[in-house]
């Protein structure tokens, strides 16, 4: 079957209007979907909706005490905003271990989390964030919005809860209370240009010498990336000595629930979550 429509509309509520006929291949900036589909792992549909026009799927600003996220902010833009590295540096961190250049100035962030791949990028931090996604559809000739936590929103390998006729239009991140502290982790062959083999993410309040809001999350380690809520509660409201560090290390390597395959073990993936958890906790200790 090949393409039969092809739409480049300006505005939101036209671009809600293509996806109400159903078999639509919604394309943004591109890097996954046409490897995928060449590589013949993604069949396009008879209509392909090219959103790159629409400005108001764009831009990053600070609003109602969330950071908001444009869904075509491209990674490069998220790299050097200046409100991304002030309210979301452990985000800032992973793009600077996404691709190569080339690919971070197409790349969006909605099409990082809406490929939902178990070791993408983005989604790690944006876990640790608590980060929410807003949905637009249009039911009733006018557009309706919706949010979801993006643990909610991730449903499996390469799967979310967006319905069909849906689109992802921003990410919402709350501001945290300062003084707050991340961390991004990524382990492959190579820094950047490389499906993590498992990758960290890090977030909390800093209250004199304890932690508050602690999130600890996880790519390539389940079928959605994962935070260890027991390795949270082993840290939240403690002081990060060597014995809370351990313990927080240990609960996470219980939490994770990855598998054999090309890259790693299992094994060798637990291990991995419980050393780099240590290094980067030992990391935040010491700051």
């Amino acid at each position: 079957m090949s393409v039969e429509h092809y739409w480049a509309p300006r505005t939101l509520d036209e671009a809600l209007g293509h996806l109400a006929g159903g078999d639509v291949t919604i394309l943004a900036g591109g890097t996954d979907l046409m490897p995928q589909k060449n590589a013949g792992r993604v069949r396009l549909g008879r209509g392909l909706l090219n959103l790159s026009r629409v400005d108001a799927l764009r831009g990053v600003a600070v609003e109602k005490g969330c950071l908001r996220i444009g869904a075509l902010a491209t990674i490069t833009e998220l790299l050097a905003h200046a409100a991304v590295r002030e309210h979301a540096d452990v985000l800032a961190q992973a793009c600077d271990r996404f691709a190569s250049d080339q690919l971070r100035n197409a790349a969006t962030i909605g099409g990082n989390v809406c490929n939902a791949s178990p070791a993408g990028d983005t989604l790690v931090p944006l876990l640790v964030l608590d980060a929410e996604v807003e949905l637009a559809s249009r039911p009733n000739g006018s557009v309706a919005t919706r949010t979801l936590p993006l643990a909610a929103f991730l449903t499996g390998p390469g799967r979310t809860a967006r319905a069909p006729h849906e689109l992802l239009v921003a990410l919402r991140v709350p501001l945290r209370r300062a003084p707050a502290v991340g961390r991004f982790f990524k382990f492959g062959t190579r820094p950047a240009l490389d499906i993590s083999t498992i990758s960290i993410g890090f977030a909390a309040s800093r209250d004199g010498g304890t932690l508050r809001d602690v999130r600890l999350a996880y790519g390539a380690v389940a079928p959605v990336p994962m935070r260890s809520h027991a390795a949270e509660a082993a840290l939240d409201g403690a002081a990060l000595t060597d014995a809370t560090i351990a313990r927080a290390a240990a609960a996470a390597r219980e939490d994770v629930r990855p598998i054999d395959d090309v890259r790693a073990s299992a094994w060798y993936r637990r291990e991995l979550v419980f050393n780099m958890t240590r290094r980067i906790l030992d990391d935040v200790a010491h700051a």
